[in-house]
């Protein structure tokens, strides 16, 4: 029997998701709603996709029994090292993916966005590997703020294009790169960094992604002889990294899926990136979901200290999920999320991102048993997110 959280034929998750594109994109949308499952399930595609995250990506990443931590709040907590990876984060599962897609679907054109620069580094790269024009939009603020990820993604060879209207942010980005692709419909592919964008984009991102949730199973049966932890950690922007990590225990009732997003100087304080506590139902970004909308509206701009959760909807995935209460929707403020990354790198010898972050810090809002386990989403790591960093210890 199909799930109930998984994409129906027309698109959505409950009433979430559809494709709401302008004319001049349907042909290329359709295209790839066409071909996306076939390539997918292709015996070529899966080989080729596999020896890549092996040997290029370093899968399967690590499921650490995090010790110091869990002493600290009970329980038992495992961290699945996304951070890991090469290029530093979970994007790269995606881009790696969708590169193989447009490559079969021939496409002579990348382009992305990007926010905090790790999908578009992720990006840049799966482009040089498979020597492929690649163009990153990226929001003018994010540029500053993330510019070892700018650095990294021009020595690939790609071009960054700056975002200078609205909030200059990874929403202004998106609509940069969808701006493009209408300018170039034919030989371009856009490789969109997360569950969000018109379908067939969020199941595609969330297909790719579920490698984290398989490799989770498997990893923590081996340590524990069950498959199943009692809670999974993710943070939540666009939703990749926790689509990956949910993906498998979507069905699974017993294991409770916690989604946090970026609560910013506070969800009511003006200044937040809080979806779900603060959005209506909307289109954004070719999708039904929710979104921070004013009484017109109008996008409301987001705000947190992470440039990758700084995004005023979610991915229709979770929309779904939050709307049927399958998920357990937290947030936690940028503070919050800078006393969890310093507690992390004291307790763990492990620096992680900002966005990461923001999943454990709701470890301290939460009333853990002794024979609880835990697994917290530990999607990227900090070395971009250094800048940062080192501002609030010296402020301290």
């Amino acid at each position: 029997m199909k799930s109930q959280f998984q994409v129906d034929e027309n698109g959505y998750y409950g009433q979430f998701g559809g494709a709401f594109i302008p004319e001049l994109l349907f042909p290329n949308v359709q295209e790839l709603e066409d071909n996306y499952l076939q390539i997918i399930e292709s015996e070529e595609f899966q080989k080729e996709y596999k020896y890549l995250l092996k040997d290029y990506v370093g899968r399967p990443t690590p499921l650490y029994l995090a010790p110091r931590l869990s002493e600290k709040y009970g329980g038992t907590i495992y961290l699945k090292r996304e951070d890991l990876n090469h290029t530093g984060a979970h994007k790269v599962n995606n881009t790696i993916g969708q590169i193989l897609i447009a490559k079969k679907l021939g496409k002579k054109r990348i382009i992305a966005e990007t926010g905090a620069g790790q999908h578009g580094v992720a990006t840049a790269t799966v482009c040089a590997l498979m020597n492929i024009d690649c163009v990153v939009f990226m929001g003018e603020i994010d540029i500053k703020r993330q510019a070892p990820n700018v650095a990294r993604m021009k020595m690939l060879g790609a071009t960054v294009i700056p975002a200078t209207s609205g909030s200059k942010t990874l929403k202004d980005a998106t609509n940069e790169a969808i701006r493009d692709w209408i300018g170039n419909p034919e030989d371009t592919y856009y490789l969109i960094g997360s569950v969000v964008g018109p379908h067939p984009y969020p199941d595609m991102v969330g297909r790719l992604q579920a490698i984290i949730s398989e490799e989770m199973k498997w990893q923590l049966k081996e340590k524990t002889g069950k498959e199943n932890p009692d809670t999974v950690i993710a943070c939540v922007g666009g939703g990749s990294n926790a689509a990956g990590a949910f993906y498998h225990y979507l069905d699974e009732k017993e294991v409770d899926l916690i989604a946090v997003e970026a609560a910013g100087l506070g969800v009511h304080s003006g200044e937040s990136a809080a979806t779900s506590q603060l959005g209506d139902v909307g289109v954004l970004h070719g999708s039904k979901t929710i979104l921070m909308q004013d009484e017109y509206g109008q996008v409301v701009e987001p705000y947190s200290i992470s440039a990758g959760l700084d995004y005023p909807g979610i991915g229709p995935l979770h929309a779904y999920l939050n709307e049927s209460s399958r998920a357990i929707f937290m947030n936690a403020t940028d503070q919050e999320a800078l006393d969890a990354v310093y507690e992390l790198t004291k307790l763990e010898g492990i620096i992680p991102a900002l966005e990461s972050a923001h999943a454990l810090a709701v470890l301290d809002k939460m009333e853990i048993k002794n024979d609880q386990v835990i697994i917290v989403n530990l999607s990227g790591r900090g070395d971009k997110d250094l800048e940062t960093y080192i501002k609030h210890l010296k402020d301290e």
